[in-house]
């Protein structure tokens, strides 16, 4: 872009007060200023050879590039207007800063502020000596980088040797080397900034990374820590973009465990292991497309000994995906291959898998036969070879399954009640089944399932109320409750218990129930805003066949379409007519804070079996995440449960001054503060100092972890609090 009111490319303009002439050489004195079309050179007086194109500047010189954004203060310059080359003695000056804004980076839009004895300019090239740099306010910054020698191209990089950072004029660590890219996407080659933390459980923990731009497509990111009471661990990164439509992400950890270091000095059980992670898409040409979520673990025993959230650790379950998908005018196709590996406790192979490889599918959304016709038709349809193993059980590496769900379904008014009836067919056959005798022994028996479904939902019309309201309600406030009747009924599944359970498909059971539901609905008006303050939802199956078509066995948890659908919770575990009370409120009683409990009351044992109440909200610097889980059925239904989280804090990510964040989970019954996590952080206007504390005791883990990180605006952070653990 042309800077406005510029000299031409060849043309200098000079300003001043007074001036004398001696051939070609002007005087300027007062307000002097000669300019090109790249740069401003201002000062008390300056010196200008109109042959040479040298000029001389003394007393309070500023030199400003126009196209770099430089600024250069100085006691006396020496610049040559022609080449863009000078010396500036007794230097100070501001490069403007890339901000990137990224999750987790501290970001500031102070510029880089630099002094020295002396700075040299040749062409797009400044060389500071014997200066600093730093991204804080003078005269008092919170750190500075002291070296010999800086080579600075504005808008490119910063590069120094043998520096010292100082943090309030205490020297922290030596630099031998620092390489900083000033460019908006800069990708680079280098060490990254070491860390150093201490664990209870590890010991001492140091450790350093280098990252690799290894062309224009990929890179790759190595970190190295090592514990001294456990030993090496290794994080790898590898990101690419093989072409404008396709990406990946590989990311692995692993630990070189030396054994858990035991009281009397000597080592226990090993708990080292392997996690990898794979996210990747591409656009493959004629509407396909293909996506992979692929993720390993070696033991879950690693897991809990490792990882560094709670939510992963106490997660049991691994699971890859990998789609090859075309959709189109409502059609769809997918090739899918995945895996889930459910670990059953910490033990090796103690874990159910499940595998398909591969299932194809191919499907149609609902589509009216006739414009005039109010009449849908749908169908799900997928053939695929399955496996599944565990301990004591094992089926062929490859099962054939085929199914197909072809659907209809139709809207009939009457009056203001809106009836939909339904019907669907649902065709499967397996090639391997369970011997009824020894339910243990998969034998090669193939099952043939042929069910016919029928449904029918009845949506009553809503009754409404509208009442007049002041203060936080707003000025109007109406009440809507919406009541619905479905019809369930699902005949031909025979064998059952024949069936090796995969996934959902096989959880198809007869039935012949019915669904009541009621909604309650707050709406608040205020001027021309609308909001929803309170839903709450309740509904209830009533059962027919108790027995479920025999599917039910009763002393033990049974799990089928009927329950599943209804409630997360199991509550199957003998044979019933009807299923517990499912209740769900949402509030919002002001906005920014919204709370949800979902509770199931079970009339058979009198009382609510379980329990789950949730609450967020953030009210400027403020905000809170509370909740609480509480289970109360049968142990063989599903294990107990009574357990606290919180989160409460202040502050924000980049706020200045003081944040503060605290996060625990309590198990009530077990008497344990499973985890804590407490972090401490204060920022500047150009870094930030975080400190927190965690502290693990589930399973096998008892440990306390302290972790420090200093974030330097625009730049980056060092230490061993990773940015996506962080709070702020």
């Amino acid at each position: 872009m042309i800077r406005p009111n510029a000299p031409a490319p060849d043309e200098v303009l000079v300003r001043y007060l007074r001036s004398e002439v001696e051939g070609k050489i002007y005087h300027l004195r007062g307000s002097a200023e000669v300019e090109t079309a790249e740069g401003l050179l201002q000062a008390d007086e300056i010196d200008y050879n109109e042959d040479t194109g040298d000029a001389e500047a003394r007393g309070n010189v500023r030199y400003r590039n126009f196209s770099g954004g430089e600024v250069l203060r100085c006691a006396r310059a020496v610049y040559d207007v022609k080449t863009e080359t000078g010396k500036f003695y007794e230097v100070s000056g501001t490069i403007p800063a890339t901000i990137q804004a990224r999750p987790g980076v501290m970001t500031s839009d102070n510029p880089f502020q630099f002094e020295g004895k002396w700075a040299e300019r040749i062409e797009t090239r400044y060389i500071l000596y014997d200066g600093f740099v730093t991204s804080c306010k003078l005269p008092k910054p919170w750190w500075r980088l002291h070296g010999p020698r800086f080579d600075i191209i504005p808008g490119q990089r910063v590069i120094t040797r043998n520096s010292m950072f100082r943090l309030k004029g205490v020297p922290l660590f030596f630099v031998p080397y620092f390489y900083k890219s000033l460019e908006k996407m800069p990708r680079r080659s280098g060490f990254l900034m070491p860390n150093l933390g201490n664990s209870s459980r590890r010991g001492l923990m140091v450790g350093a990374g280098y990252y690799w731009a290894i062309n224009r497509s990929y890179d790759l990111t190595y970190r190295g820590q090592y514990f001294t009471q456990r030993g090496f661990a290794h994080m790898g990164d590898f990101r690419g973009k093989p072409t404008q439509k396709s990406d990946f992400n590989l990311l692995v950890y692993g630990v070189n465990d030396k054994g858990l270091l035991l009281n009397d000095g000597t080592r226990g059980r090993k708990e080292g292991g392997v996690s990898a992670n794979f996210i990747g898409k591409a656009d493959l040409g004629r509407g396909w497309t293909a996506t992979a979520l692929l993720n390993y673990l070696s033991s879950f025993r690693f897991r809990q000994a490792f990882t560094e959230t709670f939510n992963e650790a106490v997660f049991s379950e691994v699971g890859s995906t990998a789609v090859v998908a075309k959709h189109w005018n409502g059609y769809g196709i997918n090739a899918v291959f995945q895996s889930v590996d459910n670990f059953q406790s910490v033990n090796e192979n103690d874990k159910i898998s499940v595998r398909k490889a591969p299932q194809v599918e191919f499907l149609s959304a609902d589509r009216q036969l006739r414009s005039t016709l109010p009449v849908w038709v749908s169908f799900e349809s997928s053939a695929a070879a399955v496996r599944r193993s565990q301990p004591l059980f094992q089926t062929r590496q490859f099962v054939e399954r085929f199914d197909i769900a072809p659907r209809i379904m139709t809207s009939l008014r009457l009056g203001p009640i809106s009836i939909i009836p339904s019907a669907a067919l649902r065709g499967s056959i397996w090639g391997s089944s369970l011997d009824t005798a020894r339910p243990l022994n998969p034998i090669g028996d193939m099952v043939v399932r042929n069910a016919f479904e029928t449904g029918l939902e009845i949506i009553l019309p809503p009754l409404a109320r509208v009442y007049q309201a002041h203060g936080w309600l707003g000025e109007k406030v109406k009440h809507v409750i919406e009541p619905r009747v479905s019809h369930r009924y699902v005949t031909g599944v025979s064998d059952f218990k024949r069936i090796i359970r995969f996934d959902e498909t096989e959880l198809l059971n007869n039935t012949n129930e019915v669904e009541l539901s009621l909604t309650n609905r707050l709406y608040s008006k205020k001027g021309t805003v609308t909001r929803e303050l309170l839903s709450w939802q309740v509904w209830h199956r009533r059962y027919f066949d108790p027995t479920f078509g025999g599917a039910v066995t009763p002393g033990q948890r049974n799990v089928i379409e009927s329950t599943a659908s209804l409630s997360a919770y199991n509550f199957l575990g003998l044979q019933r007519r009807y299923s517990p009370i499912v209740s769900a409120l949402r509030m919002e009683p002001v906005p920014g804070l919204g709370i949800e409990w979902r509770a199931d009351y079970d009339p058979l044992q009198g009382r609510v079996i379980n329990s789950g109440v949730t609450a967020d909200g953030r009210l400027d610097n403020f905000f809170l995440s509370l909740g609480h889980n509480q289970v109360k059925t049968d142990t063989f239904l599903s294990p107990p449960a009574n357990q606290f989280r919180g989160l409460v804090g202040f502050g924000k990510e980049n706020r200045r001054g003081w944040n503060t964040g605290f996060f625990a989970i309590y198990d009530y019954r077990l008497g344990i503060l499973q985890f804590a996590n407490t972090q401490i952080t204060y920022n500047t206007d150009c870094c930030g100092f975080s400190v927190q504390y965690r502290r693990f005791s589930f399973g096998t883990r008892n440990e306390n972890q302290f972790r420090l990180a200093l974030s330097i605006a625009n730049i980056g952070s060092f230490g061993t609090l990773r940015r996506q653990e962080r709070y702020f």
